[in-house]
Protein backbone atom coordinates (compact mmCIF):
# COMPACT_ATOMS: atom_id res chain seq x y z
CA UNK A 1 0.00 0.00 0.00
CA UNK A 2 0.83 3.51 -0.55
CA UNK A 3 -0.48 5.78 2.28
CA UNK A 4 -0.12 9.42 2.10
CA UNK A 5 -0.82 10.93 5.64
CA UNK A 6 -2.08 14.33 6.69
CA UNK A 7 -0.30 15.52 10.26
CA UNK A 8 -0.28 19.22 10.64
CA UNK A 9 1.63 18.38 14.03
CA UNK A 10 4.00 15.94 14.29
CA UNK A 11 7.37 15.85 15.99
CA UNK A 12 9.74 13.40 18.01
CA UNK A 13 9.97 13.21 21.53
CA UNK A 14 6.40 14.85 22.45
CA UNK A 15 3.55 14.15 23.86
CA UNK A 16 -0.06 15.08 22.80
CA UNK A 17 -0.77 15.50 19.16
CA UNK A 18 2.73 16.22 17.92
CA UNK A 19 3.49 12.96 19.24
CA UNK A 20 0.60 11.25 17.98
CA UNK A 21 1.27 12.34 14.35
CA UNK A 22 5.22 11.13 14.61
CA UNK A 23 4.44 8.20 16.16
CA UNK A 24 2.04 6.78 14.14
CA UNK A 25 4.02 8.13 10.76
CA UNK A 26 7.30 5.82 12.17
CA UNK A 27 5.22 2.82 12.58
CA UNK A 28 2.98 3.02 9.74
CA UNK A 29 5.99 3.01 7.81
CA UNK A 30 7.40 0.07 9.85
CA UNK A 31 4.27 -1.59 8.64
CA UNK A 32 3.38 -0.91 5.13
CA UNK A 33 6.23 0.43 3.84
CA UNK A 34 5.26 3.40 1.43
CA UNK A 35 3.96 6.42 4.17
CA UNK A 36 4.45 9.84 2.69
CA UNK A 37 3.87 12.27 5.10
CA UNK A 38 2.48 16.57 4.69
CA UNK A 39 3.46 18.48 8.11
CA UNK A 40 4.29 22.07 9.07
CA UNK A 41 7.69 23.48 8.08
CA UNK A 42 8.46 24.22 11.05
CA UNK A 43 7.99 20.37 12.24
CA UNK A 44 11.75 19.62 9.53
CA UNK A 45 14.51 20.27 11.90
CA UNK A 46 13.31 18.06 14.64
CA UNK A 47 11.96 15.19 12.38
CA UNK A 48 15.14 15.48 10.16
CA UNK A 49 17.57 15.27 13.28
CA UNK A 50 15.54 12.36 14.55
CA UNK A 51 15.70 10.54 11.29
CA UNK A 52 19.51 10.76 10.93
CA UNK A 53 19.41 8.70 14.42
CA UNK A 54 16.68 5.84 12.97
CA UNK A 55 16.59 3.36 10.35
CA UNK A 56 13.13 3.51 9.41
CA UNK A 57 12.56 2.46 5.71
CA UNK A 58 9.16 3.80 3.58
CA UNK A 59 8.90 7.36 5.69
CA UNK A 60 8.55 10.50 2.93
CA UNK A 61 7.89 13.84 4.81
CA UNK A 62 7.13 17.06 2.80
CA UNK A 63 6.84 19.86 4.36
CA UNK A 64 4.24 22.96 3.81
CA UNK A 65 3.78 26.24 5.39
CA UNK A 66 1.21 29.41 4.87
CA UNK A 67 3.08 32.19 2.83
CA UNK A 68 5.38 34.08 5.19
CA UNK A 69 3.06 36.88 5.45
CA UNK A 70 0.60 34.53 7.28
CA UNK A 71 2.56 32.41 9.81
CA UNK A 72 2.08 34.79 12.48
CA UNK A 73 -0.83 32.64 13.02
CA UNK A 74 1.21 30.04 14.04
CA UNK A 75 1.45 31.92 17.60
CA UNK A 76 -1.07 31.56 20.44
CA UNK A 77 -3.90 29.08 20.65
CA UNK A 78 -6.41 30.75 18.98
CA UNK A 79 -4.65 32.52 16.23
CA UNK A 80 -3.02 28.73 15.52
CA UNK A 81 -6.35 27.27 14.35
CA UNK A 82 -6.62 29.78 11.82
CA UNK A 83 -3.16 28.52 10.69
CA UNK A 84 -4.37 25.13 10.97
CA UNK A 85 -7.67 25.83 8.61
CA UNK A 86 -5.50 27.62 6.10
CA UNK A 87 -2.72 25.46 5.90
CA UNK A 88 -4.98 22.47 4.80
CA UNK A 89 -6.15 24.13 1.68
CA UNK A 90 -2.23 24.78 0.60
CA UNK A 91 -1.82 21.06 2.09
CA UNK A 92 -4.49 20.00 -0.51
CA UNK A 93 -3.29 21.01 -3.83
CA UNK A 94 0.24 19.80 -2.73
CA UNK A 95 -1.64 16.33 -1.67
CA UNK A 96 -2.87 15.99 -4.90
CA UNK A 97 0.28 16.67 -6.76
CA UNK A 98 1.78 14.37 -4.63
CA UNK A 99 -0.79 11.78 -5.88
CA UNK A 100 -0.56 12.22 -9.91
CA UNK A 101 3.08 11.26 -9.16
CA UNK A 102 2.51 8.34 -6.83
CA UNK A 103 -0.78 7.36 -7.06
CA UNK A 104 -1.50 6.62 -4.23
CA UNK A 105 -3.83 3.96 -2.27
CA UNK A 106 -5.52 6.06 0.22
CA UNK A 107 -5.00 9.27 2.39
CA UNK A 108 -5.29 9.56 6.06
CA UNK A 109 -5.83 12.78 7.94
CA UNK A 110 -3.91 12.20 11.53
CA UNK A 111 -3.76 15.44 13.30
CA UNK A 112 -5.78 17.69 14.23
CA UNK A 113 -8.08 15.20 15.19
CA UNK A 114 -10.98 18.12 15.75
CA UNK A 115 -14.19 16.80 14.14
CA UNK A 116 -15.34 19.99 13.70
CA UNK A 117 -12.19 21.48 11.35
CA UNK A 118 -12.32 20.06 7.74
CA UNK A 119 -9.82 18.42 5.55
CA UNK A 120 -9.83 19.20 2.44
CA UNK A 121 -7.91 16.06 1.00
CA UNK A 122 -11.10 14.46 1.10
CA UNK A 123 -11.82 15.74 -2.13
CA UNK A 124 -8.69 13.35 -3.33
CA UNK A 125 -10.18 10.58 -5.78
CA UNK A 126 -8.95 8.10 -3.17
CA UNK A 127 -10.44 6.49 0.09
CA UNK A 128 -10.21 8.74 2.75
CA UNK A 129 -9.60 8.20 6.56
CA UNK A 130 -10.37 10.67 8.98
CA UNK A 131 -9.13 10.86 12.64
CA UNK A 132 -8.59 9.62 15.62
CA UNK A 133 -11.43 12.45 16.45
CA UNK A 134 -12.54 14.53 19.62
CA UNK A 135 -13.75 17.39 20.69
CA UNK A 136 -17.21 16.51 21.33
CA UNK A 137 -16.57 16.19 24.93
CA UNK A 138 -17.58 19.36 27.06
CA UNK A 139 -17.51 20.42 30.77
CA UNK A 140 -20.87 20.05 32.63
CA UNK A 141 -22.53 22.78 32.91
CA UNK A 142 -22.53 22.33 37.03
CA UNK A 143 -18.93 22.59 37.13
CA UNK A 144 -18.65 26.03 35.25
CA UNK A 145 -19.40 28.29 38.60
CA UNK A 146 -16.12 26.92 39.92
CA UNK A 147 -13.87 28.76 36.90
CA UNK A 148 -12.58 31.90 36.54
CA UNK A 149 -14.45 34.58 34.55
CA UNK A 150 -11.21 33.49 32.05
CA UNK A 151 -12.35 29.89 31.94
CA UNK A 152 -15.95 30.93 31.53
CA UNK A 153 -15.42 32.57 28.16
CA UNK A 154 -13.16 29.90 27.36
CA UNK A 155 -15.76 27.43 27.64
CA UNK A 156 -18.50 29.66 26.05
CA UNK A 157 -16.64 30.00 22.66
CA UNK A 158 -15.38 26.70 22.57
CA UNK A 159 -19.13 25.61 22.48
CA UNK A 160 -19.36 28.65 19.56
CA UNK A 161 -16.24 27.50 17.79
CA UNK A 162 -17.80 23.94 17.32
CA UNK A 163 -21.18 25.31 16.68
CA UNK A 164 -19.79 26.94 13.94
CA UNK A 165 -17.74 23.80 12.64
CA UNK A 166 -20.88 21.44 12.19
CA UNK A 167 -21.90 24.76 9.89
CA UNK A 168 -19.28 24.80 7.87
CA UNK A 169 -20.20 22.86 4.72
CA UNK A 170 -16.39 21.51 4.27
CA UNK A 171 -16.51 20.08 7.75
CA UNK A 172 -19.93 18.40 6.44
CA UNK A 173 -17.89 17.74 2.92
CA UNK A 174 -15.25 15.94 4.99
CA UNK A 175 -17.32 13.44 7.46
CA UNK A 176 -19.19 12.90 3.78
CA UNK A 177 -16.21 11.71 2.10
CA UNK A 178 -14.67 9.69 4.86
CA UNK A 179 -14.36 6.05 3.59
CA UNK A 180 -14.29 5.92 7.86
CA UNK A 181 -14.17 8.39 10.66
CA UNK A 182 -12.35 7.20 14.01
CA UNK A 183 -13.40 8.37 17.14
CA UNK A 184 -12.11 8.03 20.88
CA UNK A 185 -15.36 9.04 22.40
CA UNK A 186 -19.20 8.58 22.01
CA UNK A 187 -19.91 12.11 22.52
CA UNK A 188 -17.62 12.84 19.44
CA UNK A 189 -19.00 9.39 17.51
CA UNK A 190 -22.80 11.41 17.57
CA UNK A 191 -21.36 14.54 16.46
CA UNK A 192 -19.72 13.22 13.10
CA UNK A 193 -22.87 11.14 12.71
CA UNK A 194 -25.14 13.76 12.90
CA UNK A 195 -22.39 15.73 10.20
CA UNK A 196 -22.96 12.46 7.90
CA UNK A 197 -20.68 10.14 8.04
CA UNK A 198 -21.18 7.02 6.65
CA UNK A 199 -18.91 4.85 8.82
CA UNK A 200 -17.81 5.88 12.14
CA UNK A 201 -15.33 3.29 14.18
CA UNK A 202 -14.79 3.98 17.62
CA UNK A 203 -11.34 3.25 18.99
CA UNK A 204 -9.75 3.55 22.79
CA UNK A 205 -7.97 6.75 22.56
CA UNK A 206 -5.70 8.66 19.65
CA UNK A 207 -2.65 8.31 21.75
CA UNK A 208 -0.43 5.21 22.78
CA UNK A 209 2.79 4.68 24.37
CA UNK A 210 6.33 3.57 22.21
CA UNK A 211 8.75 1.76 22.76
CA UNK A 212 11.35 3.92 24.83
CA UNK A 213 8.68 5.07 27.00
CA UNK A 214 7.56 1.71 27.90
CA UNK A 215 10.56 0.24 28.51
CA UNK A 216 11.47 3.44 31.07
CA UNK A 217 7.90 3.32 32.89
CA UNK A 218 8.24 -0.85 33.63
CA UNK A 219 10.84 0.10 35.68
CA UNK A 220 9.22 1.64 37.89
CA UNK A 221 8.18 -1.33 40.53
CA UNK A 222 5.14 -0.82 43.10
CA UNK A 223 6.25 -1.06 46.56
CA UNK A 224 3.88 -2.21 49.57
CA UNK A 225 5.66 0.60 51.44
CA UNK A 226 5.42 3.90 50.43
CA UNK A 227 6.23 6.89 52.93
CA UNK A 228 4.80 9.56 52.26
CA UNK A 229 1.79 8.52 50.32
CA UNK A 230 2.55 10.66 47.07
CA UNK A 231 0.23 11.50 44.27
CA UNK A 232 0.56 13.30 41.06
CA UNK A 233 -1.10 15.18 38.64
CA UNK A 234 0.48 15.97 35.31
CA UNK A 235 -0.81 18.67 32.51
CA UNK A 236 -1.32 22.03 31.48
CA UNK A 237 -2.64 23.97 34.19
CA UNK A 238 -5.54 25.15 32.65
CA UNK A 239 -9.15 25.58 34.17
CA UNK A 240 -10.88 22.72 32.30
CA UNK A 241 -7.82 20.24 33.51
CA UNK A 242 -9.77 19.75 36.54
CA UNK A 243 -6.68 20.51 39.13
CA UNK A 244 -9.26 22.48 41.61
CA UNK A 245 -10.89 19.30 41.81
CA UNK A 246 -8.12 17.16 42.69
CA UNK A 247 -6.89 19.72 44.99
CA UNK A 248 -10.24 19.98 46.85
CA UNK A 249 -10.37 16.19 47.32
CA UNK A 250 -6.61 15.87 48.78
CA UNK A 251 -7.26 18.14 51.54
CA UNK A 252 -10.69 16.48 51.80
CA UNK A 253 -9.10 12.96 52.32
CA UNK A 254 -6.45 14.43 54.85
CA UNK A 255 -3.87 12.01 54.48
CA UNK A 256 -1.69 11.70 57.35
CA UNK A 257 1.20 11.18 55.22
CA UNK A 258 0.94 12.31 52.20
CA UNK A 259 1.59 14.44 49.22
CA UNK A 260 0.44 15.89 46.15
CA UNK A 261 2.55 16.74 43.56
CA UNK A 262 1.23 18.59 40.51
CA UNK A 263 3.87 18.60 37.47
CA UNK A 264 3.14 21.06 34.50
CA UNK A 265 3.02 25.24 33.99
CA UNK A 266 0.08 27.42 32.92
CA UNK A 267 -2.32 30.51 33.32
CA UNK A 268 -4.04 28.89 36.60
CA UNK A 269 -1.16 28.39 38.39
CA UNK A 270 -1.35 31.75 40.87
CA UNK A 271 -4.95 30.65 41.48
CA UNK A 272 -4.37 26.90 42.13
CA UNK A 273 -1.17 28.07 44.47
CA UNK A 274 -3.82 30.20 46.68
CA UNK A 275 -6.11 27.65 46.77
CA UNK A 276 -4.05 25.20 48.13
CA UNK A 277 -3.18 27.99 51.28
CA UNK A 278 -6.78 28.25 51.78
CA UNK A 279 -7.26 24.83 52.28
CA UNK A 280 -4.39 24.63 54.61
CA UNK A 281 -2.38 21.94 52.60
CA UNK A 282 0.25 23.68 51.07
CA UNK A 283 3.34 22.69 52.61
CA UNK A 284 2.15 18.96 51.73
CA UNK A 285 1.12 20.46 47.64
CA UNK A 286 4.45 20.97 45.09
CA UNK A 287 3.94 22.45 42.09
CA UNK A 288 6.78 20.83 40.25
CA UNK A 289 6.26 23.37 37.23
CA UNK A 290 7.45 22.58 33.55
CA UNK A 291 10.14 20.42 33.31
CA UNK A 292 11.88 17.82 30.81
CA UNK A 293 9.69 14.80 29.72
CA UNK A 294 12.09 12.11 30.52
CA UNK A 295 11.74 14.05 34.39
CA UNK A 296 8.09 14.24 34.53
CA UNK A 297 7.78 10.33 33.71
CA UNK A 298 10.85 9.23 36.26
CA UNK A 299 8.37 11.67 39.03
CA UNK A 300 5.32 9.68 37.65
CA UNK A 301 7.18 6.23 38.58
CA UNK A 302 7.92 7.31 41.58
CA UNK A 303 4.20 8.19 42.96
CA UNK A 304 1.54 6.26 43.82
CA UNK A 305 -1.17 6.77 41.42
CA UNK A 306 -2.42 9.25 39.19
CA UNK A 307 -5.11 11.89 39.97
CA UNK A 308 -6.38 13.33 36.73
CA UNK A 309 -9.41 15.01 36.91
CA UNK A 310 -9.83 16.63 33.57
CA UNK A 311 -13.54 17.82 32.49
CA UNK A 312 -13.35 17.18 28.48
CA UNK A 313 -9.85 15.29 27.78
CA UNK A 314 -10.62 12.95 24.80
CA UNK A 315 -7.24 11.27 24.67
CA UNK A 316 -5.16 12.12 27.53
CA UNK A 317 -1.78 10.39 27.26
CA UNK A 318 -0.53 10.46 30.97
CA UNK A 319 -3.26 8.31 31.88
CA UNK A 320 -1.86 5.66 29.28
CA UNK A 321 1.50 6.69 30.39
CA UNK A 322 0.44 6.23 34.45
CA UNK A 323 -0.99 2.58 33.55
CA UNK A 324 2.20 1.73 31.86
CA UNK A 325 4.39 2.62 34.69
CA UNK A 326 1.58 -0.01 36.67
CA UNK A 327 0.12 3.34 38.51
CA UNK A 328 -3.67 3.32 39.26
CA UNK A 329 -5.43 6.27 37.38
CA UNK A 330 -8.25 8.24 39.49
CA UNK A 331 -10.14 9.78 36.55
CA UNK A 332 -13.60 11.31 36.39
CA UNK A 333 -16.08 9.40 34.22
CA UNK A 334 -15.64 11.98 31.39
CA UNK A 335 -14.59 12.09 27.58
CA UNK A 336 -11.60 9.99 26.89
CA UNK A 337 -10.25 8.88 30.20
CA UNK A 338 -13.87 7.05 30.93
CA UNK A 339 -13.00 4.60 27.91
CA UNK A 340 -9.02 4.07 28.64
CA UNK A 341 -9.36 3.51 32.23
CA UNK A 342 -11.53 0.44 33.55
CA UNK A 343 -12.61 -0.80 37.43
CA UNK A 344 -9.48 -2.52 37.11
CA UNK A 345 -6.99 -0.22 36.50
CA UNK A 346 -9.02 2.47 38.38
CA UNK A 347 -11.65 4.94 39.80
CA UNK A 348 -13.91 6.58 37.06
CA UNK A 349 -15.80 9.27 39.67
CA UNK A 350 -19.49 10.08 38.88
CA UNK A 351 -19.01 13.67 37.69
CA UNK A 352 -22.89 15.22 38.18
CA UNK A 353 -21.74 17.47 40.61
CA UNK A 354 -18.62 19.45 41.88
CA UNK A 355 -18.91 18.47 45.53
CA UNK A 356 -19.78 14.65 43.97
CA UNK A 357 -16.65 14.14 41.85
CA UNK A 358 -14.35 16.18 44.91
CA UNK A 359 -16.05 13.50 47.51
CA UNK A 360 -15.60 10.40 44.52
CA UNK A 361 -11.88 11.62 44.43
CA UNK A 362 -11.55 12.00 47.92
CA UNK A 363 -12.74 8.67 48.96
CA UNK A 364 -10.70 7.38 46.13
CA UNK A 365 -7.10 8.83 47.31
CA UNK A 366 -8.34 6.94 50.90
CA UNK A 367 -8.77 3.74 49.10
CA UNK A 368 -5.78 4.05 47.87
CA UNK A 369 -3.45 5.17 50.22
CA UNK A 370 -5.04 2.64 52.57
CA UNK A 371 -5.07 -0.65 50.80
CA UNK A 372 -1.25 -1.29 49.17
CA UNK A 373 -2.55 -4.43 47.98
CA UNK A 374 -5.14 -2.87 45.75
CA UNK A 375 -2.41 -0.37 44.30
CA UNK A 376 -0.34 -3.38 42.78
CA UNK A 377 -3.10 -4.97 41.50
CA UNK A 378 -4.39 -1.93 39.67
CA UNK A 379 -1.17 -0.78 38.91
CA UNK A 380 -0.72 -4.78 36.96
CA UNK A 381 -3.87 -4.52 35.61
CA UNK A 382 -2.96 -1.13 33.65
CA UNK A 383 0.31 -2.16 32.60
CA UNK A 384 -1.67 -5.46 30.97
CA UNK A 385 -4.08 -2.82 29.26
CA UNK A 386 -1.62 -0.86 27.89
CA UNK A 387 0.55 -3.94 26.65
CA UNK A 388 -2.04 -5.16 24.72
CA UNK A 389 -3.93 -2.23 23.68
CA UNK A 390 -1.75 0.87 23.40
CA UNK A 391 1.79 0.53 22.12
CA UNK A 392 2.56 2.41 18.75
CA UNK A 393 2.85 -1.02 17.15
CA UNK A 394 -0.22 -2.50 17.99
CA UNK A 395 -2.33 0.50 17.59
CA UNK A 396 -0.71 1.07 13.69
CA UNK A 397 -0.94 -2.81 13.13
CA UNK A 398 -5.54 -2.06 13.78
CA UNK A 399 -4.90 0.56 11.31
CA UNK A 400 -3.29 -1.40 8.75
CA UNK A 401 -6.06 -3.87 9.15
CA UNK A 402 -8.63 -1.30 8.64
CA UNK A 403 -6.63 -0.03 5.36
CA UNK A 404 -7.32 -3.41 3.87
CA UNK A 405 -10.34 -3.78 4.89
CA UNK A 406 -11.67 -0.36 2.90
CA UNK A 407 -9.41 -0.93 -0.05
CA UNK A 408 -11.24 -4.77 -0.26
CA UNK A 409 -14.30 -3.05 -0.11
CA UNK A 410 -13.83 -0.53 -2.58
CA UNK A 411 -12.14 -3.34 -4.86
CA UNK A 412 -15.43 -5.19 -4.09
CA UNK A 413 -17.92 -2.41 -4.97
CA UNK A 414 -15.82 -1.51 -8.14
CA UNK A 415 -15.99 -5.12 -9.88
CA UNK A 416 -18.42 -5.72 -11.94
CA UNK A 417 -20.98 -8.00 -11.16
CA UNK A 418 -21.24 -11.62 -12.99
CA UNK A 419 -24.43 -12.87 -14.23
CA UNK A 420 -24.64 -17.01 -14.58
CA UNK A 421 -27.05 -18.37 -17.34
Amino acid sequence: MKILVSAYACRPKMGSEPGVGWNMVQELAQKCGNVWVITRRDNQQSIEAEISKISVLGMNFVYHDLPAWARWWNRGQTALYFHYYFWQIGAYFLARKLHQENNFDLVHHVTYGRYCFPSFLSLLPIPFVWGPLGGGEAAPKSFWRDFHWSGKVYESLRDWSRWIGERDPFVKMTAKKSAVAIVCTSETADCVSALGAKRIERVLGQTGVNRQDIAQLEQYAVSHYQAPIRFISMGRLLHWKGFHLGLNAFAAANLEHGEYWIVGDGPERNRLEALAKELGISERVRFVGSIPREQALRILGESCALIHPSLHDFSPTVCIEAMAASRPVICLNLGGPAFQITEETGFRIASNTPEGAVQGLAEAIIRLAQDPELRIKMGQAGQKRVSELYRWDIKAKSLVQLYEDILACQQSSASPSVIHT
